[in-house]
């Protein structure tokens, strides 16, 4: 990271998103960060500006404030935590894009997005099938780059836990010697290698206008830098 980065993210109370801000508030090179959010951040700091709306909207902008060159958007639910099948694709698909129209708005060239493995807009799966009408969508919106990432489960503290999240962890902790191929992309990530995984993949140079990595992807690129 060469020159100061002026960065924006959504969903920074999330579980990964909350990952995400901390490192880039430990990152030198980035100079100013924006925070879409529906609540009042739990902690503070001088580079960091919140906009507190219950759609992530950005009601008041001031037109010399520094113009945020990447986005990252790390908003999700679950049926059961969004109470029905429409409340889920409002926050999954609908939230999601507008988010990135307000972004795009702002000045974001390069985008990178937390969606879930085996996000298809034909998936039988209400919530694979809403994950992957937002990818469609916007790579629609002709972001100079546009990243996906596909983590399966993940390892973390939420604040408010996702109990069929548990027990397939607790499940896959059995099986996984047997996890190989294919099957190595459901193995839980930590949400931390994720976020490092955002801030790697959107740094990088000359990414391709779209990209999608999985869990078996961020790992192999976390051990690169480790080396």
């Amino acid at each position: 990271m060469a020159t100061q980065q002026i960065v924006i993210v959504a969903g920074a109370t999330g579980l990964i998103g909350t990952e995400l801000t901390k490192l880039m508030l430990e990152e030198r090179a980035i100079d100013h960060i924006y925070a879409l959010t529906r609540s009042k951040l739990p902690f503070t700091h001088p580079k960091l500006q919140t906009f507190i709306d219950p759609e992530l909207r950005i009601v008041e902008w001031d037109d010399t404030q520094p113009i945020p060159d990447k986005g990252f958007i790390c908003l999700g639910s679950t049926q059961k935590q969004a109470g029905s099948k429409q409340a889920l694709e409002a926050i999954d698909y609908h939230l999601v894009c507008e988010v990135a129209k307000t972004m795009k708005m702002l000045g974001v060239k390069n985008l990178c997005v937390v969606s879930s493995f085996g996000a298809n807009p034909r998936s039988l799966s209400h919530y694979l099938r809403c994950k992957g009408k937002m990818e469609l969508a916007l790579e629609k919106m002709h972001f100079d780059s546009v990243t996906f990432v596909r983590p399966g489960p993940l390892v973390g503290l939420r604040d408010t836990p996702r109990t069929d999240e548990a027990i397939l962890q607790s499940l896959l902790k059995i099986v996984r010697p047997i996890m190989l191929g294919r099957l190595a992309r459901l193995i839980p990530i930590p949400a931390e290698l994720v976020a490092k995984s955002m801030l790697y993949y959107s740094f990088a140079s000359n990414p391709r206008p779209v990209q999608m990595f999985d869990s078996v992807d961020m790992r192999a690129l976390i051990k690169k830098y480790q080396q």
